[in-house]
């Protein structure tokens, strides 16, 4: 492998997030914060670059040995400046688990005072181990001949923080920097404001740092009473909450559901009647059935049926109506028929090799004359994405904070076409004036290969999503958009898995594959129902395999 052009490129990466932290939130930086940017900024470039590789790296312990990188040299050497600084502990206690993780086998079994069997697995080892299993000490208790050291970088949860007050979300890490220096990541340009940042006050940092703690906790199997008892209080409604109370919201229902699967109801319950989750108030009601408290369950169904949040909740509390009438002993709605929807069924011989039904169901139904394309989501929200693609990636303020985002911070809040409507309006009355396939292929050969959520590049062609253009008329596409933007989250999944196009005659028809066994999902059903009664083509494909004998 051909060494990097720049080897301190990923230190020169980190030192620009440092910057733009200390340039963006010099008002909202700790104390500790300040000082790590600057005495960062001081140290000799060894130092620096063991430090970023550590904090990019999985875990807090580090054997020596497995520090070696060509353009820091010695990493004790590099290490002694962090040492100096109480970033590193040069002779942490390391617990035997910890330590069998950073070992080899061999060196395992030697630690052990065992010989080394080849039959003999890794993990067994932990099992042999007995007492020590339960011991907490530094490397050479452990092993005083160890043929290096292991060091701890105490500065993790810090750079953490830093690093999601860069990003401003949980999942972006600082691999980020490195996958796009290597142009495997590319995002759009978009023009940032000077005080474009994520978080607004010192204690929304806090916050998110603290829910972020939580569902690490959470993930971790930690006893649920020490989870619950982390998180924080909510913000409330001042300018810039929403966003963080609602990662919140999901946090506590995640929390509920564990206690529901516990089964702990009583708790469980607790924690579903204190939350803003749009699926809450549904988990609640299900809740108090299992408790047999019919009457509350009733009385919060009735809440939830007069002023339903969602589309899902509206789905879901008719089919939990006719179930609790029936424990009342009173008359529930007639049941009705459950769908409107044209359906397909074919008796198609078992695939060798084996592949997905929808596959199969495409390859025999496609012609000639009538392609049909294997699509799922992708397709609906590609032509939504490439047509909007100004008004998503408009610069308004909160919207983008960093050159690392594929959609702005606020894609999934509730007023994020409110927000927009100028510029979305103007991205759909391309419908209406004809030019809309145009912009929708321009587009995907001017962003080909930006990260967006809205387009999977390498699931569609250029040339199927002209033809399907050419068969999907404007005014569908309209309904089906203006559904999208009723709710992007929910309704960005649950699409049918194929589109059957016949270009001779303008037209197709969208298919819902279901094999033997499978049954329709809430969401699909949903996608269906509007449909049909937005005259839009769309038929439920049943397979059954053809016996082989």
């Amino acid at each position: 492998m051909n060494a990097h052009p720049r080897p301190y490129y990923y230190l020169e990466n980190f030192t620009v997030a440092l910057d733009w932290l200390r340039g963006r939130y010099h008002d909202l930086l700790s104390e500790e914060e300040q000082r790590f940017i600057s005495d960062f900024t001081g140290l000799p470039v060894g130092s620096a670059a063991l430090t970023v590789r550590m904090v990019m790296r999985q875990g807090d312990l580090f054997r020596t040995s497995k520090l070696s990188y060509t353009e820091i040299g010695c990493p004790t050497q590099a290490a002694a400046p962090l040492i100096e600084l109480g970033w590193v502990d040069p002779e942490p206690p390391v617990s035997f688990p910890s330590l069998w993780r950073l070992l080899r086998k061999s060196e395992v079994c030697t630690l052990l005072g065992l010989r080394c069997p080849g039959a003999v697995r890794k993990t067994e080892l932990l099992e042999l181990a007995g007492e020590l299993a339960t011991q907490t000490q530094p490397l050479r208790a452990w092993w005083p001949e160890a043929p290096d050291d292991i060091f701890q970088i105490r500065i993790a949860p810090l750079c953490e923080r830093l690093r999601m007050m860069f990003f401003g979300n949980f999942h972006q890490t600082w691999s980020e920097f490195v996958l796009t220096d290597l142009g495997i990541f590319r995002y759009e340009s978009v023009c940032l404001d000077e005080s474009a940042r994520a978080f607004q006050t010192r204690r929304q940092i806090d916050q998110f740092y603290a829910i972020y703690h939580c569902r690490e906790m959470l993930h971790a199997e930690t006893p649920l009473e020490e989870v619950l008892a982390a998180v924080p209080p909510p913000l409330g409604p001042a300018p810039g909450n929403a966003w963080i109370d609602a990662k919140r919201a999901k946090l506590l229902f995640a929390i509920g559901q564990c206690y529901e699967k516990a089964p702990e109801l009583g708790k469980a319950l607790t924690i579903y009647s204190d939350c803003t989750h749009p699926e809450a108030r549904i988990r609640a009601i299900r809740v108090l059935e299992k408790l047999d408290r019919l009457d509350e369950a009733s009385e919060l169904l009735r809440q939830v049926r007069q002023q339903p949040a969602n589309e899902l909740e509206s789905q879901l509390s008719t089919r939990i109506l006719r179930r609790l009438s029936r424990k009342l002993g009173a008359d529930g709605p007639k049941a009705t028929r459950q769908h409107h929807w044209d359906t397909l069924e074919l008796e198609l011989p078992y695939p060798d090799p084996p592949q997905a039904v929808e596959i199969a169901v495409s390859e025999h139904l496609s012609t000639s004359q009538a392609p049909v394309l294997y699509v799922e989501n992708t397709l609906i929200n590609a032509l939504f994405g490439l047509l909007c693609w100004d008004a998503i990636f408009a610069p308004l303020p909160g919207a983008f904070f960093h050159a690392f985002h594929s959609a702005p911070a606020d894609l999934l809040e509730g007023d994020f076409f409110e927000r927009r409507t100028e510029q979305f309006s103007a991205c759909l009355a391309r419908l209406e004036d004809g030019t809309y396939r145009d912009a929708i292929l321009d587009t995907f050969e001017r962003k080909a290969g930006l990260q967006t959520p809205f387009v999977a590049w390498n699931w569609l062609s250029r040339e199927e999503i002209g033809l399907a253009l050419d068969c999907i008329p404007p005014t569908h596409l309209q309904r089906i958009f203006d559904r999208l933007r009723l709710d992007l989250r929910a309704n960005r999944s649950g699409l049918p898995d194929l589109i059957q196009l016949w270009p001779d005659q303008l037209r197709y028809r969208l298919i819902e594959v279901k094999g033997p066994g499978d049954r329709l999902q809430d969401n699909q059903i949903r996608w269906l129902n509007f449909c049909v009664a937005r005259d839009i083509p769309v038929c439920v494909c049943k397979v059954v395999w053809r016996s082989l004998q």
